[in-house]
């Protein structure tokens, strides 16, 4: 990955890309980072009868009412840990992290967000932005910094957050990676080297919890739901995270479908979608082929990016193994 990040650096510096080209990566970066994308993704999901086939793919339809309306829990434990709300997973699928912060309030955590953080860095970082990518790293560990350690006047009893806990596995690995893309930064080398020691994906802290298994025993009897699970690249590859998520849907009772050529990417690829949409459609075409040999009522992965790429493309529901696990929990 880092070599990936090196090479892209240099053949952006040394040959030009067309004008089209910059506009559409300039366009990507700066419109899925902004704060009016929410409410578009909103609009667009409200009007999706509406918008052209190509587009429409690319908007993912409405959440349940119902499921938003459950909320999330009071931040009521002491255990504590980070969630980062992230730019487009919370505008497309809310849900996510709200069926995060409730599965772990059963378990005794609870989840708190820093307002001030947004993006990971990843989009502009990996359309070539690195300088702005770099920026959005500093400005998130500014803003989560008071939470890890205890701000000067803090009261005697601060606890600090035990993790930064992520609930998307494409902004955990950039994350992951702060400590060395900011190693060069004497101001913030250190305090990026703590948060990427700090950071879990979700399925690492789940599975861990000592709560989970009494838990899961009492509700494993309830589903006979055949599933099929897609462990996104940048799980499996980036983090080298494996079978956490599908050991706790196992004990949950959910029946995992084999999935051939599970080491093959999606397609997704944060904007490899929108930017090469030939090469990830076929991606796409052939492992929704694997995903669906075994007949799943339902399709689980842990990247926004992956869930709205795959869903495009099957009738099949497509959701995060943390909505299917806080839906067991809750019936």
């Amino acid at each position: 990955g880092h070599l990936v990040d090196i090479g892209r650096k240099i053949v952006d510096e040394q040959v030009e890309r067309p004008l089209s080209a910059r506009l559409t990566r300039a366009a990507l970066a700066k419109g899925l980072n902004s704060p009016l994308f929410a409410p578009a993704m909103a609009l667009g999901q409200a009007l999706r009868w509406a918008v052209p086939g190509a587009l429409k793919l690319k908007v993912p339809e409405r959440a349940d009412a119902a499921l938003l309306a459950k909320g999330r829990p009071a931040v009521t434990h002491k255990r504590k840990m980070l969630l980062l709300e992230g730019c487009v997973q919370n505008a497309m699928m809310p849900n996510i992290n709200s069926a995060a912060a409730r599965v772990l309030d059963r378990l005794g955590v609870s989840l708190v967000s820093a307002p001030k953080a947004g993006c990971c860095g990843a989009l502009n970082y990996h359309l070539d932005f690195q300088a702005a990518g770099l920026d959005d790293m500093r400005r998130n560990i500014d803003a989560w910094w008071p939470l890890i350690e205890a701000p000067a006047g803090a009261r005697a009893g601060f606890v600090p957050v035990e993790a930064l806990a992520m609930t998307a596995s494409g902004c955990g690995v950039m994350v992951r990676d702060y400590g060395h893309l900011l190693a060069h930064d004497v101001a913030y080398a250190a305090k990026a080297a703590r948060v990427s020691a700090l950071t879990r994906d979700l399925s690492e802290v789940v599975v861990e919890e000592p709560g989970l298994a009494p838990a899961l025993t009492a509700v494993a009897g309830k589903s006979g739901t055949k599933i099929a699970y897609h462990p996104p690249c940048t799980l499996q590859h980036g983090q080298q995270i494996r079978g956490k998520a599908e050991e706790v849907l196992r004990d949950a009772g959910f029946a995992l479908t084999p999935v051939a050529e599970s080491h093959l990417c999606c397609g997704s690829a944060g904007a490899y979608s929108v930017l090469n949409p030939g090469i990830a459609g076929d991606l796409k075409v052939r492992k929704l082929a694997n995903l669906e040999a075994g007949a799943p009522d339902m399709i689980l992965s842990a990247n926004i990016g992956c869930l709205t790429h795959l869903q495009s493309g099957t009738d099949t529901p497509v959701r995060h193994w943390i909505e299917a696990i806080d839906t067991l929990l809750s019936d």
